[in-house]
């Protein structure tokens, strides 16, 4: 397991969100989180990425408590992409991209051919290699997007966490931006944690899916294993068929109803 929450409870102020939750991502897999709003997925993801300190319990980081180990150490090791992350205005692609090669530097290291050769490579692994002198909030909404999972991978880290990579993106921006975390996934090896909303694509990029609802783990294992009739109408009051992708060969989640 690269990460792992053990009975953790997590919050904010006096407001429990989950409680005695368990959870272990396997390496080299991409994992998403589910569930309908309010359930806690974005709570859990933020414990995960220590950006947020539960209040019971403990999250490991290959087996060590993420909260006792040097910030750097583990920027060194996983990234971060919270949801709709700002940059200051007119900051361009590149500058943005190097913003990932902090961890790896130091007052008797700075910025070296190393860090230049890391934002190249992210830069042209994502597809925006001739758009790093562009500002940012020039690009459409799918290139920005790539632009923000770049500047992880400029980090050099293995592990991602993305918290809802697809919000405000329409169809063929999220597809393309999925597609990324696939090569991510298939071609470096990187183990990747997601949340998203859509069952669809969930189902299709991930390799497994974690239900929750009310701050609990409902469900976790392969797709087909935990999008199912019973499972849907369960986490998400919905009514619906579950068929084959004719596609992907994944599970298809079709809507008939919501249950009152």
């Amino acid at each position: 397991m690269r990460l792992q929450a053990v009975d953790v409870r997590l919050g904010y102020g006096d407001r429990v969100i989950v409680d005695g939750l368990d959870l272990g991502i396997e390496a080299g897999t991409v994992t998403t989180i589910i569930g309908p709003n309010g359930c806690g997925k974005s709570t859990l993801l933020r414990a995960l990425g220590r950006l947020l300190r539960p209040s019971g319990g403990e999250v490991l980081l290959d087996g060590k408590r993420i909260d006792r180990m040097p910030t750097k150490e583990v920027a060194k090791v996983l990234g971060v992409l919270p949801q709709a992350p700002t940059a200051p205005e007119g900051l361009t692609v590149a500058d943005l991209v190097a913003r990932g090669r902090h961890p790896h530097q130091t007052w008797y290291r700075q910025w070296s051919s190393d860090d230049e050769a890391a934002v190249s490579e992210a830069l042209a692994m994502t597809g925006l290699l001739e758009l790093g002198e562009r500002p940012l909030d020039e690009l459409s909404g799918g290139q920005r997007q790539r632009a923000w999972i770049s500047m992880a991978l400029a980090q050099g880290t293995d592990l991602l966490l993305l918290d809802e990579p697809t919000t405000f993106l329409d169809l063929a921006h999220q597809v393309e931006v999925l597609e990324l975390v696939r090569r991510l996934h298939g071609e470096l090896g990187r183990t990747v944690v997601m949340v998203l909303h859509d069952l669809n694509l969930a189902a299709r990029y991930a390799d497994r899916l974690v239900a929750m609802r009310g701050g609990k783990v409902i469900a976790a294992g392969p797709p087909h294993e935990v999008l199912t009739e019973p499972l849907l109408a369960e986490v998400f009051d919905l009514d619906a068929k579950v068929i084959e992708d004719p596609v992907a060969g994944t599970p298809l989640v079709v809507p008939v109803g919501v249950r009152h």
